[in-house]
């Protein structure tokens, strides 16, 4: 675990101080565990990437290195973070750990020009470009590049928390477990992990799937960058614990079977987007939603399920429809979608898919898509170092695409939540501006 800060390398802004790798504390052997059916569709997406943003004038250097001594035990358990992707003599693909690799890497740099104010507004998501690693890093590069990278830069007054992790190997369930239990680590309240990942996956899906897919330096150019005739735009949209009341009471106006709040809030952000895209009445428009499959497959799954066990629900319908109905008609269309989605459906989308399986782009959701990943159950603000709270919680520039949004708790708790969405500058312009969409009418 190097913790020398002798290396300076200009990175833009930003300066590397020092780049290192950190393995489990103690030795493990080797491990291999199969890819299954739920993992290997994100392997043509690129690295999850998440940043958060500390307030605190903990001295840096310290700062590092009790991040380092932290992930180094949290890796005991978590230790496929630590490993490569590989294929075995078939072609099936697993995760590998072995005592002889290099692990995970981290990178402590400087800017020391930017303040904690500038990362926390809520427009755009090109100033963390310097501050996360692996930007337009495809999955599949996890045979040669390891699968979890962390970039911790000083501010001028905090530190920003960049990661990448490899979303062939983990699900956002899967992320915040690992975040919290490595945060738990740091701040003292726990010496080890409180509740140890569950690591078969091969208990969710045991089919051996093979696929032919090239060496990353083979992968075509057009999917190492996602290519829009639009420029596009990021925007976090804070919904206040009583503007969610609001909504969700206006979803659930009519009086029949309720509404949650994910559906409600889902709706409202449907129509929203379908209104500020300008859609033609005939034109299609579909919802996705990344649902967590650890409670609909059968038998259930832990919540410590390492891994993905989430699938792409799609619901889709005309514009028109979105547009001239009420709230309650799209949120019906998400729970009758949600609702039907159970361990039957679940099954058979997993054997068609292993009967002719097709790696998609990431942002090859659907025509006018509204795509929903994260959630606010994440206890993201509750990811506590040992400096405090974070002041802001942020998805990388990874897997955006026209349509993707990313849900998180509010700061500020209870039921509050953010809502960042990627639209077309147009688009976006015209959601910013609408006054039902913002509640403010």
């Amino acid at each position: 675990m190097a913790g020398e800060f002798a290396e300076e390398k200009k990175a833009g802004s930003v300066k590397i101080l020092s780049t290192g790798k950190v393995k489990p504390k103690k030795e493990i052997g080797r491990k291999e565990c199969q890819l299954v059916t739920f993992d290997l569709p994100y392997l043509a997406f690129y690295y999850n990437q998440k940043l958060i943003i500390y307030k605190t004038g903990d001295d840096f250097e310290g700062i590092v290195e009790r991040l380092k001594d932290g992930l180094a035990v949290v890796l005991e358990e978590f230790y496929q973070l630590a490993g490569k992707l590989d294929k075995d003599e078939d072609g099936v693909f697993k995760v590998v750990y072995d005592d002889d690799m290099e692990g995970v890497e981290v990178v402590a740099a400087s800017a020391e020009e930017v303040d904690v104010a500038e990362l926390t507004a809520e427009d755009g998501t090109s100033k963390f470009k310097e501050l996360l690693p692996y930007n337009g890093i495809l999955n599949l590069e996890g045979l040669h590049k390891p699968l979890l990278a962390v970039q911790i830069t000083k501010l001028k007054d905090g530190v920003a928390m960049g990661c990448a992790f490899n979303h062939a190997i983990l699900d956002g369930t899967s992320t915040w477990h690992f975040m919290s239990a490595w945060a738990g680590i740091c701040s003292g309240s726990s010496n080890s992990v409180a509740t140890p990942p569950f690591l078969d996956r091969t208990k969710a899906r045991n089919t051996r799937v093979k696929l032919n897919l090239s060496q990353p330096s083979d992968a075509p150019e057009h999917a190492k960058s996602a290519v829009t005739a639009k420029p596009l735009r990021e925007k976090v949209f804070k919904f206040s614990e009583s503007a969610i009341d609001q909504i969700k009471s206006k979803v659930n106006a009519a009086g029949s079977k309720p509404f949650s709040t994910f559906q409600s809030l889902s709706a409202h952000v449907w129509s929203a987007v379908t209104r500020a895209r300008e859609l033609k009445p005939e034109e299609y428009t579909v919802f996705t939603v990344f649902a967590d499959c650890r409670k609909r497959v059968d038998p259930q799954m832990p919540e410590s399920y390492f891994g993905n066990l989430i699938q792409a629900i799609f619901t889709v319908t005309a514009a028109g429809l979105i547009l001239s109905s009420p709230v309650e008609f799209g949120a019906d269309l998400i729970r009758s979608a949600i609702e039907s989605h159970d361990a039957k459906a679940i099954d058979a989308r997993n054997s068609e898919w292993e009967s002719n399986p097709i790696i998609f782009q990431f942002k090859d959701a659907g025509v006018n898509c509204v795509a929903v990943g994260s959630s606010p159950r994440f206890k993201v603000y509750e990811v506590d170092f040992g400096w405090g709270r974070p002041e802001s919680v942020r998805s990388g520039l990874n897997n955006r695409f026209d349509g993707m949004v990313y849900l998180y708790p509010g700061k500020d708790g209870g039921r509050s939540i953010d809502v960042e969405i990627t639209l077309d500058d147009d688009s976006l312009k015209r959601l910013a501006k609408d006054k039902e969409f913002l509640m403010e009418i």
